[in-house]
């Protein structure tokens, strides 16, 4: 029943794109983007070839100008695995509703954590086999949150989500994130990007995360130190991610290394190249260490292709 109900809203997400909506001042926009890699991985001894989809998705969202300077929102997305078995492959992403003003923005639903947002762009192998998620804790979205961002004063802006105890992640605990940003993330507004996170309660762990990227001579360069404990078990762990990125013309290579005690650390190494601005060919290689598995080395190599809609 669920999955009939999905195929009807995204159909009918298609076809309001195409219409009049309802109302003028309400547009809706359809985006997502299908990024498939073809990959050789070696885990744990065991060596396979997969062509797989890294995070593609589908969304819909839009606006509505509720005048007094009050604006709602709202986005309902799902990840797409191009590669699952089940031809049922719809998996819920950030679906939310909100409203946005001179006190900030406020919204209610499924949605990423600040702590997760307040990574930026310093993940340069984001949805890959290097994701910081792979070694990091606090990648979280959680099912049942409240979200505040103030508005910006002077590059700085502050972060709250409440995450309910009702959603099942939690233990039946209250869960909040908190974070302080500074700058642009993409770093076009500003040359750095800066921001200090913690998260209390959530998802079964306390994580205090700080992040950095700036541009230095076409160099961009980024960091992230992490304290993470497990609270049913007080483990406590410090880790930390260092990442570059340089332009030349068309193609971007890239490397990255993270490491984080008694979890694990990986390394990799890629490149994209631009053949438009929503379409990119990549390759990345990436070694990954468990710790806890008897310093098992797993490797990843790719090749794949992203078209953004």
């Amino acid at each position: 029943m669920m999955n009939l109900f999905t195929k009807t809203l995204l159909a009918s997400a298609v076809t309001s794109a195409t219409l009049s909506s309802a109302y003028a001042a309400d547009p809706l926009q359809v985006y997502g983007k299908l990024n498939v890699t073809a990959q050789y991985n070696d885990v744990a001894g065991d060596s396979e070839t997969t062509i797989q989809s890294n995070a593609s998705r589908f969304g819909v969202k839009g606006a509505f100008d509720l005048g007094n300077n009050l604006e709602a929102f709202y986005t309902i997305e799902y990840e797409v695995d191009t590669g699952d078995a089940d031809k049922e492959n719809f998996k819920a992403r950030n679906q939310f509703v909100g409203l946005k003003g001179d006190f900030g923005l406020f919204s209610v639903g499924r949605n990423d954590t600040v702590l997760k947002i307040s990574q930026g762009k310093v993940d340069q192998f984001n949805d890959l086999a290097g994701d910081v998620k792979n070694v990091f804790k606090g990648e979280n979205r959680m099912a049942q949150t409240a979200t505040y961002l103030s508005p910006k004063f002077s590059d700085f802006q502050v972060g709250v989500t409440y995450v309910a105890d009702g959603d099942e992640d939690q233990a039946d605990e209250n869960g909040v994130s908190m974070a302080v940003t500074y700058g642009d993330s993409g770093l076009k507004k500003t040359p750095i990007y800066a921001a200090i996170a913690y998260d209390s309660k959530v998802k079964g762990y306390d994580s205090a995360r700080a992040t950095i990227q700036g541009t230095v001579a076409g160099l961009v360069l980024g960091g992230m130190y992490q304290q993470q404990e497990k609270i049913d078990s007080g483990i406590s762990d410090n880790g930390y991610l260092l990442s570059a990125a340089y332009k030349i013309d068309a193609v971007t290579v890239k490397a990255q290394y993270q490491d984080m005690d008694s979890v694990g650390d990986s390394w990799s190494v890629g490149a994209d190249y631009k053949l438009a601005k929503p379409t990119k060919v990549f390759a990345f290689y990436t070694s990954h260490v468990t710790y806890d598995s008897g310093d098992v080395d797993d490797s990843y190599i790719g090749l794949g292709l992203e078209h953004k809609f």
